[in-house]
């Protein structure tokens, strides 16, 4: 799905959900400028998924129209199917990357951080029977799917074959910062963000 599909979606998305919301709140949601979200809003109209009526005291209000109720959940099961593509790609990624290291000897793995790659990660260790030492991060969570996340200064007293690195955008500035703790770059395992 692309861009202005998801762009279009989030609009449709919280005109549904609010008719009397604000291009400014909806510039916030998009991350976009205002300007650019007037453009969009114009757009949509133009292309019949919503209708814009002025009400008194100089309010907007938008209202979907029965295509746009139509193109929500065309874009709706487009985010869904590419979604799901992601997430099989990434697993795939993972066990591959995993595989790897277990040939390698690795058994013992501890997850550099804790968003949505770090639980990917979490569910491949498992399936490829290899013991997850602990979670890692720079402490901005005390604990994440039921463990205690730890500061990385606890690596130095841990018995670990590998770090798994569960950050794409980090990636480069977790390698250096595990350098800093004496983890060679042979015991880190990265996946390079798909392209």
């Amino acid at each position: 799905m692309n861009l202005q599909g998801q762009r279009d979606l989030v609009l449709l998305t919280e005109l549904e959900r609010d008719g009397m919301v604000t291009q400014r709140s909806l510039a916030t949601k998009l991350g976009v400028a205002l300007g650019l979200t007037n453009l969009y809003l114009k757009r949509l109209a133009r292309k019949g998924y919503i209708k814009i009526t002025t009400i008194p005291s100089h309010r907007v209000r938008y209202l979907l129209t029965p295509q746009g109720f139509a193109e929500k959940s065309r874009l709706t099961y487009l985010y869904i199917e590419y979604s799901l593509s992601h997430y099989r790609d990434i697993r795939a990624r993972l066990r591959e990357a995993l595989f790897l290291a277990t040939q390698n000897g690795a058994k013992r793995v501890v997850i550099y951080g804790t968003g949505e790659l770090a639980e990917m990660a979490y569910l491949s260790l498992r399936e490829m029977q290899m013991t997850l030492v602990g979670f890692v991060d720079d402490g901005r969570r005390e604990s994440f799917l039921s463990y205690p996340v730890w500061p990385l200064d606890v690596l130095s007293e841990w018995d670990f074959d590998a770090v798994l690195l569960a950050d794409f955008e980090q990636a480069s500035g977790h390698r250096i910062t595990l350098g800093h703790h004496q983890i060679p770059d042979s015991k880190i395992i990265a996946l390079a963000p798909s392209v």
